[in-house]
């Protein structure tokens, strides 16, 4: 496991170079654990090319011991703040240049690095875990999978005896349980579950509605694997009438769905994708309810890169990890939403998940 992290520190190291400083300073908690292991919380890692060290505190010294073996690990003193302790690991490593990622450092938090390392020259670089973590390796698709096989089996358990006189709240609450009782660490963010018009809210928060006041209600769910890794499906079920206008637009929106995913290969990009699907949608005369981009990728955060929407510039690559979830959103009737793990292979993409979506198996019988 050590030799995993080692690897993914020394391709860091080669992306230092190219950003000429001879260290990062790893705040973000989610890539401190990428690049160590290291699980807990208020902790930095500082990456050099020799003598890098996961810096952190006393509540962690044992599990740091467990986690992280073969790392240097400086502890802090309790009257010490963390920015100090940075400090003197730049001193003794006599590191002159450190990079900083600006998008996870707070302005109070640059101003107290930057008096507490007077003598290194500080500069923000762009997000350079994150470039790594665009690509997952053989690992991570298998901890990915397992949070798929977690919400695929907490769905399938909740759909098979959930009441439609159930609310809302209580249908994620029952779909969180099952998940966890199927290996699950959590779920992967707060659990959607919207019925008649509130599904038109793509981030519907739930609430005490019965699920039979429509005909249908949308759940968006994922799990959260033991080792942090995470999943994100969509699915519609029919709770009552299939009306000609909830066939018609659920055909659209499956449509362009499986257009963008067979669109998805490497080489092509973020963008080209988004508008293969939004053009079904739009052709059928809905594109301006189709309101947010047709996907992200997943990983150890929900929504993290490569974005598949109208902007993005990002080419795919094999290894990389997306969603892809067109939506209908129509205020006053409803929204539908269908959503799938994408992985891009070396010649195409697979589909990770597995859940039916064909009219007949969205039926509650």
């Amino acid at each position: 496991m050590s030799n995993r992290y080692a690897a993914r520190r020394q391709k860091l190291w080669q992306l230092l170079k190219r950003e000429g400083v001879e260290a990062l300073l790893v705040t973000n908690p989610v890539n401190v654990s990428y690049l160590t292991g290291f699980t807990g919380e208020d902790s930095y890692f500082l990456a050099s090319r020799q003598n890098s060290a996961l810096l952190s505190d006393g509540r962690f010294t044992t599990q740091i011991a467990e986690e992280c073996p073969d790392l240097d690990v400086m502890i802090r003193k309790p009257s010490e703040g963390l920015f100090s302790l940075v400090a003197e690991a730049l001193r003794k490593r006599k590191i002159t240049s450190l990079g900083i990622d600006g998008s996870h450092l707070s302005f109070n938090a640059y101003q107290q690095l930057i008096e507490c390392c007077a003598t290194t020259e500080v500069a923000v670089v762009p997000p350079l875990v994150e470039e790594l973590r665009l690509i997952k390796d053989s690992h991570e698709i298998a901890e990915i999978r397992l949070a798929i096989d977690q919400a695929e089996r907490g769905f399938a358990a909740l759909k098979s005896q959930v009441l439609t006189t159930q609310t809302e709240r209580e249908a994620a609450f029952d779909l969180e349980h099952a998940m966890r009782r199927f290996g699950a660490k959590r779920a992967s963010f707060e659990i959607i579950v919207a019925a008649r018009d509130r599904s038109a809210l793509p981030h519907a928060r739930p609430t005490n509605l019965p699920l039979n006041t429509g005909d249908f209600f949308l759940i968006d769910w994922g799990s959260e694997a033991p080792s942090g890794y995470k999943s994100d499906l969509t699915r519609v079920l029919i709770t009552g009438k299939l009306t000609a206008k909830l066939e018609k637009i659920y055909r659209v929106v499956l449509n362009a769905q499986i257009q963008g995913i067979q669109a998805i290969r490497p080489g092509i990009t973020g963008r080209e994708v988004d508008q293969i699907a939004r053009s079904v949608i739009e052709k059928a005369g809905y594109g301006k309810a189709f309101t947010h981009s047709l996907g992200h990728g997943i990983g150890l955060d929900i929504h993290e890169g490569p974005r598949v929407s109208p902007s993005s510039e990002t080419v795919l690559k094999a290894g990389m990890v997306v969603t892809v979830e067109p939506g209908i959103y129509l205020p006053g009737w409803g929204g539908i939403r269908i959503e799938d793990d994408i992985l891009v292979t070396p010649d195409g993409y697979e589909i990770l998940t597995s859940v039916p979506k064909d009219l007949d198996n969205c039926r509650l019988k």
